[in-house]
């Protein structure tokens, strides 16, 4: 069994083709159940996003969470899909197993359009395919060696371990909703955000209705932090919301595949 988190495909895509080439199954952690009950030789795999070089909130509490009963020759490993850094991303799974008492064999990763779009600028589609296309034979090679029973941590672009205490500090602040915003004079009152938010921190509030918004709704942020996904922000389909100002001029991005625009 796979477990993944993904706001904008990138994971649900990795975590999908890992689970056909060895034959189990890809599940969100969004719908899956706590408790996870495995059989002899059934691999165990997580497909998380890299979320200021961390593990996500919502993937941590998950395992956290999880009632998970090993059998016999289970092969656990992670992959992380990131833009930039993939950090502690590995290193952090691995250390969540460990205190359940369960052993990670390996971790990977795998490089893609980082969404993270108040620092990078997916706005040329020629070239975020380009970084989509130049993923598949790095998930091909991370298929190759799950299937092989590699072991130890072999992804990329990894940072030492006593950078954490500052990530977090760092994360923390990010995920302050008060850096989100919507405009209003875009703004159509689908509702789409309010829905998809896996934290349930917007809420959907009555306002005048226009010509453009008809149903006479914005979004509200009404918890203090979000699980930072920017999937609000990636799948609105009127590019409404944006966060701390940077956002609008570098794009939107959901992974083909998996997500429509509009």
């Amino acid at each position: 069994m796979i477990f993944y988190f993904s706001a904008t495909g990138n994971s649900q895509h990795v975590a999908t083709r890992i689970a056909e080439a060895i034959g189990t199954q890809a599940q969100s952690i969004e719908t899956a159940s706590s408790e996870i009950v495995l059989t002899d030789n059934e691999p165990l795999g997580f497909v998380t996003p890299t979320n200021w070089n961390e593990l996500p909130v919502l993937v941590r509490e998950f395992i956290r969470k999880a009632e998970i009963r090993l059998a016999k020759d289970n092969y656990v490993f992670a992959v992380a899909t990131y833009g930039f850094l993939q950090g502690f991303v590995c290193e952090d799974a691995r250390r969540e197993l460990k205190r359940k008492g369960i052993v990670m064999n390996a971790g990977f990763s795998v490089k893609m359009p980082d969404n993270w779009t108040p620092m990078f600028d997916l706005s040329d589609p020629a070239k975020v395919q380009q970084q989509v296309d130049a993923a598949e034979p790095q998930i091909d090679e991370v298929i190759a060696m799950i299937k092989a029973g590699t072991q130890g941590n072999k992804s990329h672009d990894r940072m030492p371990y006593f950078f954490r205490p500052i990530t977090d500090r760092l994360l923390t602040y990010e995920r302050q909703t008060k850096f989100f915003a919507v405009d209003k004079n875009a703004c159509i009152g689908c509702g789409l955000c309010a829905k998809k938010c896996p934290v349930q921190a917007i809420e959907m509030q009555e306002t005048a209705k226009t010509e453009t918004n008809k149903l006479g709704k914005n979004p509200v942020w009404t918890a203090e932090r979000c699980a930072l996904c920017l999937g609000c922000l990636h799948r609105c389909p009127k590019f409404a919301i944006s966060y701390n100002n940077k956002t609008q001029s570098h794009g939107q991005y959901q992974h083909s595949k998996y997500y429509k625009k509009g």
